[in-house]
């Protein structure tokens, strides 16, 4: 009688230790889920900043070209100070440049040439305008040298935004990347 009691007690003692071992795996199998978990996730916002808050991106400041892109640009194709700018209503973006070399600067001004903007997040292509009475919207005089000349792209639907990387293409003349900015 005396070996049944004990049995019993040391196997209700099993019993309780092995579940308690579980217990204790199991909740240490929670705690790394929940650890791994928040390591994979973004973490939340601070409780300071409002919703409509972001943070900037370190990777869009630089809205110049570089020193070698302007480099290019003038050896290559005679035109420097490109620039990309939306007008106050977002229906048109103007892309102007100035001339540094006017021979090489002439497929620019090229009229048989159609000039685009592919908007690089948007995939949107834009043309130049024609108007009834005025033609197109840009400038096709033959390039002078330190004179500026711009070129006007229709932006219907709002598609390219300000801070949007751009293409310009012209002819055989590309410039890729270009920021739009704020007018």
């Amino acid at each position: 009688m005396r070996l049944m009691r004990w049995h019993r007690w040391s196997f209700g003692r099993f019993v309780g230790l092995a579940a308690g071992c579980m217990l204790a795996s199991s909740a240490a199998a929670a705690q790394a889920s929940t650890a791994a978990s928040t390591r994979d996730t973004p973490r939340a916002a601070p409780a300071t900043s409002r919703p409509g808050d972001r943070k900037a991106s370190p990777y869009r400041r630089a809205t110049k070209l570089t020193p070698k892109a302007e480099a290019y640009y003038v050896a290559a194709w005679g035109v420097d100070k490109l620039k990309v700018s939306s007008t106050s209503s977002g229906n048109l973006i103007r892309f102007s440049y100035r001339v540094s070399d006017p021979q090489r600067a002439r497929s620019l001004a090229d009229k048989k040439s159609t000039p685009y903007l592919l908007g690089q997040r948007s995939k949107a292509l834009l043309q130049v305008p024609v108007m009834d009475k005025v033609g197109q919207l840009r400038q096709t005089a033959t390039p002078e040298v330190g004179q500026e000349y711009w070129m006007v792209f229709s932006n219907k639907g709002n598609l390219v935004k300000p801070g949007d990387r751009v293409n310009v293409m012209i002819g055989p003349f590309h410039a890729d990347g270009l920021v739009v900015e704020k007018s």
